[in-house]
């Protein structure tokens, strides 16, 4: 199906469906019928419009590009024993020139 017949399908989806409404009440009102039982008529209408118009594609939509790496994997898990020990950090010597333990005269 080519633009234009979409564009057409578009275009009368509203009027047809608003006949399809008109139609319905004037059977309501000229025969035995009512609505309650013949809006179901008004379903089939949409669905047959929908499936007219067919699918559409928005005007910015691009095609995911090919696959050409394959996809993302995480490193493999390595149990805690099978690593390395840390090597123990040597904490820096701190001296302090504080007295505060002596008697002060």
């Amino acid at each position: 199906m080519n633009d234009r017949s979409q564009l057409l399908i578009n275009a009368i989806r509203g009027p047809v469906t608003m006949i399809t409404v008109g139609v319905l009440f004037a059977i309501d009102k000229f025969s035995s019928y009512h609505f309650g039982e013949t809006w179901p008529v008004l379903l089939i209408v949409i669905g047959a419009m929908q499936l007219l118009g067919g699918r559409r594609r928005r005007p910015d939509f691009y095609p995911p590009p090919a696959a050409s790496a394959p996809p993302y994997a995480p490193p493999a898990y390595a149990a805690p024993h099978a690593q390395a020990p840390a090597a123990p950090q040597a904490t820096p010597a701190t001296t302090t020139n504080d007295n505060s333990g002596e008697a002060h005269s």
